[in-house]
């Protein structure tokens, strides 16, 4: 219930009670934009893009307690946006990013996980990650993502059996 008071003070212009919302998501939002872009400045310029548009749009927010919903639907948008923007631009030396800004300590698992990520559409790499990494249902992935159930539902098998398909292509299934 917190968070539904804070959320009601920031629709009424208080900038407090925003701040103190967006940082308990902050991390979340971030992670959820780096899964897209792949880098930490992009990250943080969505981070940031996040922040202004859902101060900006904070008053639309009809159900307080879906905040962390609506934000996470703001950070698929903006991400996916950049990217779209990004592949108008041409990299010059792209072999100098493939190791950079890893700081697991099993790169190769890494990779393949992000490569395997890059299979799949955009639509299939949203329900993927609000499914397995944000643990929403498939009833709140349709409203997260204004699609029908059957349609999600849908969306969530094609990209696991692309993910199944990629995976034994690769060997590494049993």
């Amino acid at each position: 219930m917190r968070i539904r008071r804070l959320v009601l003070k920031a629709q009424k212009e208080n900038d407090r009670a925003f701040l103190k919302l967006f940082k308990q998501f902050e991390q979340d939002i971030y992670r959820m934009a780096y899964v897209y872009v792949r880098n930490t400045e992009d990250a943080l310029d969505v981070v940031q893009e996040v922040a202004y548009q859902s101060f900006k749009k904070i008053d639309t927010l009809q159900r307080p307690e879906y905040f962390k919903t609506w934000l996470m639907k703001i950070t698929m948008n903006s991400a996916i946006n950049l990217v779209k923007k990004n592949k108008k631009v041409v990299q010059l030396k792209p072999e100098f990013e493939e190791f950079v800004g890893s700081d697991d300590g099993d790169i190769l698992l890494t990779l393949s996980l992000q490569e395997l990520m890059d299979t799949l559409q955009d639509d299939e790499k949203s329900v993927i990650l609000l499914r397995f990494y944000h643990d929403h249902t498939l009833k709140e992935i349709s409203e997260i993502l204004e699609i029908p159930l059957g349609t999600a539902k849908s969306i969530l098998y094609r990209a696991l059996n692309k993910l199944r398909k990629d995976f034994k292509e690769a060997g590494n299934y049993e």
